[in-house]
């Protein structure tokens, strides 16, 4: 499975294009699709202190983007990305009909980075501690 997507990376590039749509439409494709109503966001589960969806969208891409790039010495890089195109992307909101900033939403796309970079450190920690 790790070898798939660092042979194919245009699936991570691809994901990221997707995101892109999907954060900077005018209200909910998704919506649109399931219910037929465009400012109606589905909810994957319930939120608690952060928005759930964005936890799991930027978790699910960041995993992605590690299997991607982790035998090459990018990860610095992909971790820079993750964490400014879950800013970028949310305060984009305020500029986009319909949309909201949202700090919550803020907050679960950094969390979802965040889970993964420090997945990465303990790897990184246990294949020190292996040498």
């Amino acid at each position: 499975m790790i070898n798939f997507f660092s042979k194919y990376k245009f699936i991570f590039y691809l994901l990221n294009l997707i995101l892109i749509i999907f954060y900077l439409f005018p209200g909910s494709l998704l919506g649109c699709f399931l219910y037929k109503d465009c400012f109606r966001q589905p909810q994957i589960t319930g939120d608690l202190i952060i928005s759930s969806n964005h936890l799991y969208t930027f978790f699910l891409l960041s995993i992605i983007g590690f299997f991607t790039y982790r035998n090459s010495h990018q990860l610095k890089l992909l971790n820079i990305y993750l964490v400014l195109i879950a800013i970028v992307l949310e305060i984009l909101h305020v500029f986009i009909p319909n949309r909201s900033f949202e700090f919550v939403d803020l907050f679960g796309n950094l969390i979802g980075v965040l889970i993964l970079i420090i997945i990465q450190l303990l790897i990184h920690k246990n294949e020190n501690f292996k040498n």
